[in-house]
């Protein structure tokens, strides 16, 4: 049931509709002229019934929770999934990525024991722990509960 137009407007009501309004101008539903002009108007609203009619011609939907397209990963998929839980070409360009640093790591290593004589192979330790942790990841990675 709507809430009585008639009730007056708190200030979390108020700083509601105008981070909705900035969402709105983010957006390009409004402009920035019409941002500024709402948020004094948002500002000096006593009434519930106000804040509507100041958004009446802007859709209600929360902009937030808009649906995902299918081919597009969500952001949180991204921080914490595994090589193998990646779509193919994330979890290649993750292998390819390693490939080029340890790649250019392991030269410049030799080049310094070309040319001086030999050198602790430092360059493992690049190459090691993050290659490791890209084998566990597709080993193991298809395992994850969920």
């Amino acid at each position: 049931m709507a809430p009585n137009p008639d009730i007056r407007a708190s200030d979390a009501d108020r700083d509601r509709v105008a981070a909705s309004l900035r969402e709105h101008c983010g957006e390009g539903r409004i402009t920035v002229d019409e941002l500024h002009e709402r948020l004094e108007a948002v500002y000096s609203a006593k009434t519930l019934g106000q804040l509507q009619e100041i958004t009446s011609d802007l859709p209600e939907e929360d902009l937030y929770q808009l649906p995902v397209p299918a081919s597009q990963p969500k952001s949180t998929e991204l921080a914490g999934a595994s090589a193998a839980s990646l779509p193919d070409s994330t979890a290649g360009t993750m292998w390819a990525a390693w490939a080029s640093v340890s790649g250019i790591n392991f030269t410049v290593w030799l080049i310094i024991v070309l040319t001086t004589g030999w050198v602790y192979p430092w360059w493992i330790w690049v190459a090691g722990p993050w290659g490791a942790m890209l084998l566990i990841g597709s080993i193991f990675g298809g395992r994850r509960s969920g």
